[in-house]
């Protein structure tokens, strides 16, 4: 069995600013991370003016953390998929919650219609159950399905299972055999 070795992570070169309004960065921060800062803070800023108004002493956290944590972890590569940010991991994990995703039949010829979708329910799994009012009905039957049946066995089965292998004039012989009987008629 081949194996091959994907070399375009170790050449992604991402660029940096090392210097920010007269301000030396050092190193310098990834210019994706803080463009995606920049939108975040305008967004989350201009939501939190418009509905609570200026921040004080206790709000100035609401107004600042979020977008912070969001540009810092967000943007770092995601333990599971190395070539992507957990921003993105994020995002699709949510989508595919709320949403779900549409089924590729017969590679794409044909439309999935509704009833062929993982209902939500399947999807979210026991993550829902918080949201849901019968939940502590529903888990106390889980745990009482879930409970070590009482199984009766018998005696155990021994399997003599013989492989064999056909060889190209067995196989002639039997479609020669087949192709006989198909041109006869019931009579």
């Amino acid at each position: 069995m081949r194996q091959g070795t994907v070399y375009t992570r170790h050449f992604d070169i991402e660029s940096r600013q090392h210097e920010l309004l007269g301000i030396d960065l050092g190193e310098g921060a990834p210019r994706r991370a803080l463009v995606l800062g920049a939108v975040l803070y305008v967004v989350w800023t201009g939501g939190l003016l418009l509905l609570l108004g200026l921040p004080g002493r206790a709000t100035f956290t609401l107004y600042f953390l979020p977008p912070l944590l969001i540009a810092v972890i967000g943007t770092q590569r995601s333990r599971k998929n190395d070539r992507r940010w957990n921003l993105t991991l994020w995002t699709l994990s949510g989508r595919y919650l709320l949403f779900g995703h549409r089924p590729i039949i017969c590679g794409g010829r044909r439309t999935a219609s509704r009833t062929e979708w993982i209902p939500r329910r399947d999807r979210w799994g026991t993550k829902g159950d918080g949201l849901r009012r019968e939940s502590v009905r529903r888990r106390r039957e889980y745990e009482a399905e879930t409970q070590e049946p009482v199984t009766v066995s018998g005696v155990p089965l021994e399997l003599a299972a013989r492989p064999r292998l056909y060889g190209p004039d067995a196989v002639y012989q039997a479609r020669a055999r087949r192709g006989s009987t198909k041109g006869r008629t019931a009579s």
